[in-house]
């Protein structure tokens, strides 16, 4: 591990989080760090932990920006205001070129490039794996919110579709197994894709129990 790396981009990264909202704040670039340490320490492949760390603090940096329509990829906006704080502390070029990738390649999106390195699967891991799971729920929810507000109306409607409503044809309750499911079945590693696999057991237990608590009552 290279504390003074972690801490170094910590530093720099929690301003940004300010303005984000709870799916992608402060506290989840914490959770995806942690994560990524986790499942590095669970892998044959060892990573620049330092590098892992700085990343996964700065990953999602530019989300503030890019929900108000600033910028259009916040990975790449990442890596490029990431690059030169990091060489203003004195962080050697092979290093920031390793946690530039990392941010890149961090995102889902068809856009984004493929992680290549140890550091950046993990990174990639651990951020998808923070949307599946008790926690994972939770952000799922709040992006519902989120793009509900930006777009000026409802994304999605918290039931599962079986019942008559207002709200037909709007995405139901599935959409959030479909995001969780895209992720998950995205994971690079072996640790990972363990873990992934545990949380998608609990988010099918979920989905069983919500589909229960809001069946419609016999006729």
């Amino acid at each position: 591990m290279s504390p003074e790396l972690d801490a170094l981009a910590r530093g720099l990264a929690v301003p940004y989080y300010d303005d984000a909202l709870p799916a992608h704040d402060g506290c989840h670039a914490r959770r995806v760090r942690d994560l990524s340490l986790r499942l590095a320490g669970e892998w044959d492949r060892s990573p620049d932990r330092g590098v892992l760390a700085a990343a996964a603090w700065l990953h999602d940096i530019g989300r503030p920006l890019e929900r108000v329509g600033e910028i259009d990829d916040h990975g790449e906006w990442a890596a490029a205001e990431a690059a030169p704080l990091l060489a203003s502390e004195g962080v050697t070029a092979e290093r920031i070129d390793a946690v530039v990738h990392c941010l890149r390649s961090h995102s889902i999106r068809p856009s984004s490039p493929d992680p290549e390195t140890p550091a950046a699967k993990l990174l990639f891991d651990a951020d998808k794996l923070d949307a599946a799971g008790a926690v994972g729920l939770v952000r799922l929810a709040c992006i519902v919110g989120e793009r509900s507000g930006r777009a000026g109306e409802k994304y999605a409607a918290i039931d599962t579709g079986s019942v008559d409503g207002a709200d037909a044809g709007v995405p139901d309750l599935t959409l959030l197994r479909e995001w969780a499911r895209e992720r998950l079945d995205a994971l690079y590693t072996p640790p990972g894709r363990r873990r992934g696999e545990s949380r998608w057991a609990f988010m099918q237990d979920f989905f069983d129990r919500f589909e229960a608590e809001t069946a419609a009552p016999d006729a």
